[in-house]
Formats: structure tokens, C-alpha cells, sequence
């Protein structure tokens, strides 16, 4: 008497003996002897998974800021115990290195910079992660700042400036052009 289960490709079952774990079950069929004295205990996806963690954050000039780090990140095929028994949730553990990484980098930086300094920011996500998550059974991928929001009355704020800029601009344009044509109507006068 025999229980049959299958695993699927882009999966790793673990099959556990009275509660202790036994041995990992690879794609395929999985043939458990005994039900109830051995059991899956749970299964470990192979794919790649991806995780936006929204990190609100003060920088040096004082200006609040939301960024949007994406997080790509995968159980290790040689490391799903790991994977299975050190880690509840593993986006949760991510999402709190994050949070510790971009809080750490962002209040040093000015608004203008962060905008300039995101793929280095992304680095040290990725960099600081990639050791911390090893331990756990999963690579890191990919760590990237795919939007920085800062906040509303910022962002008004600059697009005033902004629009005020090329007001500016437009009407040292039109004085000159009021200019040029001042000067060529005194040249016809004068000629005439």
C-alpha cells in the first residue's frame, strides 16, 4: 500500500519520516511507501521570483522619498533544505534587508543625487543581500531602484520652478527678438 504523488518541474518536494526530515523528491513521480509515517512536507519552487519592496525614506536636504526597489531572487537547487527550514517567508527577511540597506544609503544623499546614485544604491541592496540570503538558500539575482517618488508638495514644488525657469527663458528670448527687431527698423529708418 502505497501513496503516488507528482513533482513538478520547476519544483523540490521535501518528503519528511515521522516528522524528521528523510530526503528531497526531484521532478517526476514520487512514490511515498508508507502514508502517514512518510509525508511531504512542504515543496520549494525553482523559479525565479520577484519582490517590489517600497522603502519611504528622509534624505539629506529633507525631502521625503519613496523608492521602489525590485528584488529578483531564487531557491538554490543545491541549498533547498536550507531554503525549506531556515526561512518562514522568505520575502519578508528580504523586504527587512532592504528597508536596513536603502535607509542606510539614501539620508546621505540630496534629492538631485539620488536620482544620479540609483544603480549604485541598487548595488548595495544586491551586494548586502547576496551574503545575508546565501546562508538561507536563496541567490540573489538582481536588486533594482525602479522608481523614486518623492513627495507631492516636492514635486509640485520643482515643477513650479521648472515651468517658472523656461518662463524666464522664453521672455530673455522674446526680449531679444524685440531687440533685433528694434535695431533693424532703426537701420531701414536710417536709410531711407
Amino acid at each position: 500500500m502505497g501513496c503516488v504523488q507528482f513533482v513538478a518541474e520547476d519544483e523540490i518536494v521535501i518528503v519528511e519520516r515521522f516528522g524528521k526530515f528523510d530526503r528531497l523528491a526531484l521532478p517526476g513521480c514520487l512514490c511515498l511507501p508508507v502514508p502517514c509515517i512518510c509525508t511531504t512536507a512542504g515543496s520549494v519552487s525553482l523559479r525565479v521570483r520577484q519582490l517590489n519592496v517600497h522603502v519611504e525614506t528622509k534624505t539629506k536636504d529633507n525631502v521625503f522619498v519613496t523608492l521602489v526597489v525590485a528584488v529578483m531572487y531564487e531557491a538554490l537547487h543545491d541549498r533547498v533544505y536550507e531554503a525549506f527550514y531556515k526561512l518562514t517567508d522568505p520575502g519578508t527577511q528580504i523586504n527587512s534587508y532592504v528597508f536596513d540597506a536603502v535607509r542606510a544609503s539614501v539620508p546621505l544623499l540630496n534629492l538631485d543625487e539620488l536620482f544620479e546614485e540609483k544603480i549604485r544604491i541598487a548595488h548595495q541592496v544586491k551586494e548586502q543581500l547576496r551574503n545575508l540570503m546565501d546562508d538561507f538558500g536563496f541567490r540573489i539575482q538582481e536588486a533594482l531602484v525602479v522608481d523614486i517618488e518623492p513627495d507631492n508638495k516636492v514635486k509640485a514644488a520643482m515643477n513650479e520652478i521648472n515651468a517658472n525657469r523656461r518662463l524666464r527663458i522664453a521672455s530673455q528670448e522674446k526680449a531679444e527678438a524685440d531687440k533685433i527687431v528694434t535695431v533693424k527698423k532703426g537701420r531701414g529708418r536710417s536709410r531711407e
